[in-house]
């Protein structure tokens, strides 16, 4: 049963109600999301710097206004994590995530103020609209519905707002899971950004993300005899960095489909036309036609990038002065791996490849790979309210080719999941860390009152 039918229940107890009368009101709760998330996009969370104190104080306030007690703390100056529990029954509990910082943008490409909240043409525009202050709204709404309502859980229901994790969540989720694991103890599952609902031409589709390709950021180095510009040697530091970012991008990593990739493409199958309806149901016959890959990558680089480890040039530096040949020339790149093998054997393969360049490979960062079992009950509670509120859509696994502070979690045995209902066109995903980010309002609505089902679910018996 779930929490709204458990309320319904209880308002028709005694005699003689007739009328559904619930505890709180659905409505009430989703025009405060959209007011509070016209607010949350106008907090200025830039990561850099973050600032993220601001949204504490700002969720703080809404927390204290509703009679819910928080904590806090910095993990350096301005970067704030907030944490609240509702107290419940002895089952492992339930972990409400979400990250409070978003990525610049530059008002140069936007058609409104980036961080103007502002409703037009029945979307709620700003960064932060899709890239997750929706999503953490969401989960604050359903969080304020379950005290409200005040009713027996049959667990704790924790809500984390965290710092840092568009720049790798080492002053968030990483950070307080250290410096504050009481939070996380007798946790057992777990709601985070990374999975959702895809309209795609009219066509519906619910992912779970249930992990995660792992980043691997390098950093290459090369250093040589510096010089004139006018006289230059056979090799310098910069010509080591270009042949080392040459190799890397001709480099073809070995296409491979791990498990929870084939599970992926298997349940885009039955909605796909012609030879993608084929393909995707035995992938690892595809990848090994010739073309098939390149012929995925135009399609679509996002599932493309499943099917192998990748990496992107991203950054690069050397001479300050157009004349002058640097002693030193670096570049950054940013790698994504398969969860199939420790990252530690993927940066052996890189170091391998640039062998003879003369560049010296470092880490700035690698997590480690965990997947989440899709037979566990939030994942299952999805499956079912999704099943029910979207008879016939498909709901299947998913592997983000981005990170979030679910590996985090992950690691720490929590079984976790990237999940939001609210729907978006396919299309508008690209706005996602780009220009003119935004949500439709009715969307994010139908998704407050999706997120309340699926989580009533698992926290009522």
């Amino acid at each position: 049963m779930t929490g709204m039918k458990i309320l319904l229940a209880l308002a028709l107890l005694g005699a003689g109600v007739t009328a559904p009368v619930l505890a709180d009101d659905p409505v009430d709760i989703e025009d405060q999301a959209v007011h509070w998330l016209q607010e949350f996009i106008r907090i200025d969370t830039v990561n850099p710097p973050g600032n993220e104190s601001r949204a504490v104080d700002f969720l703080g306030a809404i927390l204290t206004a509703e009679g819910i007690s928080w904590q806090s703390a910095e993990s350096a100056p301005g970067r704030g994590n907030l944490w609240a529990r509702i107290e419940g029954g002895d089952k492992p509990a339930l972990i409400l995530l979400q990250h409070t910082d978003v990525v610049p943008a530059d008002p140069k490409y936007w058609t409104t103020e980036p961080l103007s909240g502002e409703i037009r043409e029945g979307y709620l525009w700003g960064r932060g609209a899709l890239d997750m202050k929706s999503t953490g709204i969401s989960q604050l709404a359903s969080f304020i519905r379950l005290h409200r309502a005040g009713l027996p859980l049959n667990r704790d229901v924790v809500l984390i707002a965290t710092a840092d994790e568009e720049a790798g969540g080492y002053y968030g989720a990483g950070w307080l899971l250290e410096h504050h694991p009481e939070i996380f103890e007798g946790a057992g599952i777990l709601i985070n950004e990374g999975g959702g609902g895809t309209d795609r031409e009219g066509q519906l589709s619910f992912d779970v993300e249930v992990t995660q390709k792992v980043p691997v950021w390098l950093r290459l180095e090369a250093v040589d005899t510096p010089g004139h510009g006018s006289m230059p040697n056979p090799d310098s530091s910069v010509t080591r960095i270009v042949d080392a970012l040459n190799r890397l991008r001709e480099h073809e990593f070995p296409a491979r489909i791990i498990a929870p990739v084939d599970a992926m493409f298997k349940g885009l199958a039955p909605n796909s036309e012609g030879e993608w309806a084929q393909a995707y149901a035995d992938m690892n016959s595809a990848i090994g036609e010739p073309g098939f890959l390149q012929r995925l990558q135009l399609k679509s680089p996002a599932l493309h990038a499943l099917t192998r480890d990748t990496c992107s040039l991203t950054r690069m530096g050397a001479s300050n002065k157009i004349n002058v040949v640097p002693p030193e020339a670096w570049a950054e790149i940013d790698c994504r791996m398969l969860p199939d093998r420790p990252a530690e054997a993927f940066i052996d393969d890189v170091r391998a490849l640039l062998d003879g360049t003369g560049v010296d490979v470092e880490v700035i960062m690698a997590f480690t790979p965990a997947v989440s079992t899709t037979d566990g009950e939030l994942y299952q509670a999805i499956e079912a309210v999704i099943g029910e509120h979207y008879p016939g859509v498909s709901i299947t696994p998913s592997v983000s080719t981005g990170f979030t502070d679910s590996h985090f979690t992950r690691d720490a045995g929590i079984d976790s999941y990237g999940f939001d209902p609210s729907i978006v066109a396919e299309d508008e995903f690209t706005r996602i860390h780009g220009n003119d980010e935004r949500i439709r309002v009715d969307a994010f609505r139908r998704g407050v009152r999706d997120m309340h089902a699926i989580i009533s679910t698992v926290v009522y018996d």
